[in-house]
């Protein structure tokens, strides 16, 4: 009688399959597949050492194609989480030895050593990041800015006005003249072309008295301000700013470390006679050409009063210009760098108002004294701005086509204004009045003391009008009950339909607390 030969015992793969579940309607399938074997891998149910399935038999059960499990499997070998074989097969790879510099969590061990860990540990929170007091004050500033993100900015731009097309055909000319080299990081100060460009217009348009070799280029406005806070500022030096103002400048100066001061802003702008409280201040931060928020322009004989406070006083000057290019009455203001012979303005530009948000470009055109320092500082921060962004702009001032934009964008937004205060005069009545308006993209509805404007601004929020209660930008108020309440209207980006929406939002609940406060 023949003996029967017992099975042979072989080393069979784990049954995976039944484990992933592609959905054919979601991401590449090879990204899927990798993914959860890799979520196998990590939690244990793939111990170290385990046989994979062939990429054959995976991909007949999986009813994929073979290529798909290939490119699965290749970019796990690739992380170290499975090695391959000829004759072998793939086998899951230790995690700790392959990959060391993944924390040593209990997911990640050899499920034939798991320890129990008890539920308390498993569930515990994770500590509280204990920052430093430069870091608390970067997020308590940082936070400033994600909360006003919330609101329409007060000089956002109709990006779909903006030429994208000639952009496009500029960019694509910028990458074609210049090769493999439009790769490299450029010059650290800035494209040279772009530099003059902004040095010509400057002068032109805004009476600076600049060449190319004081212009730095930057990413925005707050990174000039943060660079002036740390090469400028001493920890608890004095650093003055307007009331109300630009509460992402006043952040930006705390975070240096300086002890920030509100001088008050009237008519004529900032109160000059006010500075002589201050005579060791380091920095002056301003916006003399729109004051940010109340719109005012500084008057000439307060230009001078500044200019002569920061020569006597050894102190800075931020001139922040943020939107002067949109002006609708009569030519803009000439800026308060050209004033200056004594060489304490810093004056700062940006493209991120005037053409569209993503660009990230702007500029600072720098005190002689203090070009090295900035370029030094900007190098051990951040390095320069893309070259190919900076190069396309440079052709986009030099061809004459930021010129023609801005006169197209200035009748578009001049015609929005004007719906705005129309509109708000038809449904507001008389009891508000419209602040200074002639530049910009926003104005200041202003409203009597005890209105509650931050209900009026959630009311109005959401429709497209970017509206913001005007009482948040006070800080140092002598008399918090006093605090001058208003609106920030931001039309720049609204569309006329948006505009009135808003305005239809906030009216009904405007009267309401007029009535009540009469």
């Amino acid at each position: 009688m023949q003996r029967s030969t017992p099975p042979q015992t072989t080393s069979r793969a784990p049954a995976i399959a039944i484990l992933i579940a592609p959905d054919r309607h979601g991401m590449p399938l090879y990204t899927q597949l990798y993914r959860q074997l890799r979520e196998h891998i990590l939690s244990g149910s793939l111990a170290p050492g385990a046989l994979l399935p062939s990429a054959r038999v995976l991909a007949a059960d999986l009813q994929v194609s073979r290529n798909t499990v290939e490119a699965a499997i290749e970019q796990l070998c690739g992380e170290g989480f499975v090695s391959r074989r000829v004759g072998v097969g793939t086998r899951v790879l230790n995690v700790q030895d392959a990959v060391p510099f993944l924390p040593r969590h209990r997911h990640l061990r050899n499920t034939s050593t798991r320890e129990r860990v008890p539920a308390s540990a498993v569930n515990r929170s994770p500590a509280p990041a204990v920052l430093s007091e430069l870091g608390e004050r970067l997020q308590f500033g940082g936070q400033i800015e994600i909360d006003s993100d919330r609101h329409m900015g007060a000089c956002t731009t109709d990006i779909s006005r903006f030429p994208a097309k000639t952009w496009n055909r500029l960019l694509a000319k910028a990458a074609r003249d210049h090769g493999r080299g439009i790769l490299a990081s450029g010059e650290l100060q800035g494209d040279r072309a772009l530099r003059e460009a902004i040095s010509e217009h400057a002068r032109l348009t805004r009476g600076l008295r600049c060449t190319p070799e004081q212009v730095l280029i930057l990413t925005s406005t707050q990174q000039a301000i943060d660079l002036a806070g740390r090469l400028l500022i001493n920890p608890h030096d004095v650093a003055l700013v307007e009331e109300p103002g630009y509460l992402s400048a006043r952040a930006a100066l705390a975070a240096s470390g300086a002890d920030v001061k509100g001088v008050p802003v009237d008519r004529d702008g900032i109160q000059a006679d006010q500075l002589s409280q201050y005579p060791h201040a380091r920095v002056l931060y301003l916006t003399p050409s729109h004051q940010f928020p109340l719109g005012h322009t500084l008057s000439l004989s307060r230009r001078l009063a500044v200019l002569e406070w920061a020569r006597n006083n050894d102190a800075w000057i931020i001139e922040d210009d943020y939107d002067s290019e949109f002006r609708y009455v009569g030519r803009p203001i000439a800026a308060l760098q050209g004033l200056d012979h004594s060489e304490r303005v810093l004056y700062v530009g940006t493209f991120n108002k005037i053409l569209f948000p993503g660009i990230r470009l702007a500029y600072v055109v720098l005190p002689q004294a203090l070009v090295q320092p900035f370029l030094c500082a900007r190098r051990l921060i951040d390095g320069g701005s893309s070259p190919l962004i900076q190069s396309a702009l440079a052709s986009f001032l030099a061809a004459g086509h930021f010129s023609a934009h801005l006169r197209r964008a200035r009748r578009l937004y001049q015609t929005r204004r004007d719906v705005l205060i129309n509109y708000l005069h038809e449904r507001c009545g008389p009891s508000v009045h419209v602040g200074a308006c002639e530049t910009g993209l926003h104005l200041t509805l202003h409203m009597p003391n005890g209105i509650d404007d931050r209900a009026l601004a959630m009311a109005g929020a959401g429709y497209g009008l970017g509206v913001a209660p005007l009482s948040r930008y006070y800080v140092e108020w002598h008399d918090p009950s006093t605090i001058p309440r208003g609106l920030l209207l931001s039309y720049g980006g609204a569309s006329e339909s948006s505009i009135r929406a808003s305005i239809d939002a906030f009216a009904p609940l405007l009267t309401q607390q007029l009535q009540a406060a009469s």
